[in-house]
Parts: C-alpha cells; sequence; structure tokens
C-alpha cells in the first residue's frame, strides 16, 4: 500500500495549481471516512472527516502519539496489529480498520450506525410479516382441506369466500412490503363485523379447546379492517393460548370519551410484568411451544399507528389486554 505523503512531501508536477491545496489533501479530505495516518506510532496527517469525528485539527494532531488524537485505547491496539472491528462511541456504531506499510500505517473509520439501523428495521419487517401471514396461511390451509369434501354447494361456496377474503388479505400484507404497517385503508365499520371475522376465523380452535367466546356490546369505529382483525386475533389468540383450559375469553367494549375501548379478558394468573411483553421478540414467563414474542410489538405498533393505546392490566381477578380505536359516535 501506497500511503499519501506528509505535509512537506514534494508535490508532483501539476500536484497543486493554483492557491488550493495540494491534490493529496484534497482527495483524502473528500473521503467520508475518518482517515488518519501515521508514521513510527505518531500521527503526521488526518483528514476533515476524522477533523470532526475526534475534534482535533491537523496542526494540533501532527507529531502526537496516536493515543492522544483518538483516545481510545481499542483504536491504538487496532493500529498497531491491524483488522478490523466496530464499537460503540457516543451513540454511533463505527465500522474501524487499520492497515501497515512498514512504518506508516493507516486507520479508516466509517461510520454505519444508519446501516445498522436499516438493518434491524429489516430484521424487524421480516418478523412482523412473518407473525403477520402466519394467520391468514393457516385460514386458507383449513378452507382448502374443507373443501376437499363433499358438503352441500351453500357451504361450499361459504367456504370459498372465506378462503378469497383471506387471500386478498395476504394480498395487501405483500403490498406492506412496499408501504410499511401502518392502517392506510381505514373506513367506518361496526365492531360486531371484525368481531364475527375473527369468531369465524379461530371458530375450529374456540371448538377443539370447548372454550366459549363472548363479544360486548358494538359501536361504530374507524379503522383499517384487516389491522383491526389482526389486533383481535393476536390478543384472543394470546388468551386461548395462555389462559385457563375450558374457561370463557371475553371480548368486552366501552366508550371512552370520542375513542372506544376494546379488552380481551382472561382467566389466567397474574402478569407480573405486562409492558416488558409489548416489546418485539419478548414472551411472558413459563411460555410453552414456539413463538416468535412479536404478538403484542405488534398490536402496539398497529394501535398506536391510529393514535390508540394499548396496554395490559389486571381487571377484577382477570388479565385485560387493551387497546383504544377512533369511534365514529355510536350506532343507530
Amino acid at each position: 500500500m501506497t500511503l499519501p505523503g506528509p505535509p512537506d512531501t514534494p508535490r508532483a508536477e501539476g500536484e497543486g495549481l493554483g492557491n488550493g491545496p495540494p491534490l493529496s489533501d484534497r482527495w483524502i479530505d473528500a473521503l467520508p471516512q475518518a482517515v488518519l495516518l501515521t508514521r513510527a506510532g505518531r500521527v503526521r496527517r488526518v483528514n476533515a472527516a476524522a477533523v470532526r469525528l475526534w475534534g482535533v485539527t491537523q496542526e494540533r494532531a501532527a507529531g502526537r502519539p496516536v493515543l492522544e488524537v483518538v483516545r481510545r485505547h481499542t483504536l491504538e491496539s487496532l493500529l498497531g496489529r491491524g483488522g478490523e472491528l466496530e464499537l460503540e462511541a457516543g451513540g454511533r456504531t463505527l465500522r474501524c480498520s487499520a492497515t501497515h506499510d512498514g512504518d506508516d500505517a493507516a486507520l479508516i473509520v466509517e461510520d454505519v450506525t444508519e446501516h445498522r439501523r436499516r438493518e434491524a428495521e429489516l430484521r424487524e419487517a421480516t418478523a412482523v410479516l412473518s407473525h403477520e401471514f402466519r394467520t391468514p396461511v393457516a385460514a386458507l390451509r383449513g378452507v382448502l382441506e374443507a373443501l376437499e369434501y363433499d358438503m352441500p354447494p351453500a357451504l361450499a361456496q361459504n367456504f370459498v369466500r372465506q378462503g378469497l377474503q383471506e387471500t386478498g388479505r395476504l394480498a395487501r400484507l405483500v403490498e406492506d412490503l412496499a408501504v410499511g404497517f401502518r392502517p392506510t385503508r381505514a373506513r367506518t365499520l361496526p365492531l360486531a363485523e371484525a368481531f364475527a371475522r375473527a369468531e369465524r376465523l379461530l371458530s375450529a380452535e374456540v371448538t377443539g379447546r370447548q372454550i366459549r367466546l363472548i363479544f360486548g356490546q358494538d359501536h361504530l369505529v374507524r379503522a383499517d379492517p384487516d389491522k383491526l382483525l389482526q389486533v383481535l386475533l393476536n390478543l384472543i389468540e394470546n388468551a386461548l393460548k395462555y389462559g385457563p383450559g375450558a374457561q370463557p375469553i371475553e371480548v368486552v367494549t366501552a366508550m371512552r370519551g370520542t375513542w372506544v375501548e376494546v379488552a380481551v379478558l382472561d382467566l389466567g394468573p397474574p402478569i407480573p410484568d405486562t409492558e416488558s411483553l409489548f416489546r418485539a421478540h419478548t414472551r411472558g414467563q413459563g411460555a410453552a411451544g414456539q413463538g416468535s414474542g412479536m404478538g403484542l410489538y405488534i398490536v402496539r405498533s398497529i394501535v398506536q399507528g391510529w393514535g390508540g393505546q394499548a396496554w395490559a392490566e389486571r381487571r377484577e381477578g382477570r388479565n385485560a389486554f387493551c387497546f383504544t380505536l377512533p369511534g365514529v359516535g355510536g350506532l343507530g
């Protein structure tokens, strides 16, 4: 590797014409990465990005030991041995690499905070989509399995309608890959419509567990029907999974000013830390079986998208998983 010469290196013919700095200074200062050049353990050059990163001008840095400029033993050691590493500094993620050429060495530091943030968002989006795809895929599988058997035409047509409805949900989820997860198709609808869809999709599981599912008073609300359904399914499925067997699950509603509160109640044991359950990739203590830990995180993300709140509390001896959504002045 040929490293740029120190400030007093003779200029090549044509370099530094006019009143501007030498060409070697101009290209190294144009780099977005912070570059620090050393000779025999002492700094001989820092570029403009390095000045911004470490707050030391070229005049003050030149001739000083490396540690006095970078102020991190980790970087000093890296420069001594060569190689690469990532470190967190001041809330930023820095990718650092060092290389040698005899007594000369170079330390290059790149801020990859935004890159890592985008990677984290992509992982989160993948987890959310994986979780949200599970329900319509399972519903479609149930429809297709039912259609394998002979049945009255009216019943078969009902299954076909369910299959088409879930196919539509899948298509909209695919669109969400590009437009994000906030509700974008809000309309006015009665809660009873969402309750009926949820009850139909969960009927096999409810029947198999011999559990009664009770829905409360109807209200007109303003929401994306698919997102509202996803919230209800996540909360009711959690109650089915973690509540005591053969005990009823109740979905109650109430007006809270201009908002409608919906609460899914089960007779499960008290939950010590309900707030943590709404974090991504978090499951309750003693949770059995497979699970992504994304269900309640998705619930809160969707509800906050339409301006509501989602929380859990202990209510009259039952666990209550609650959310609010905009009301439309009641029915009738």
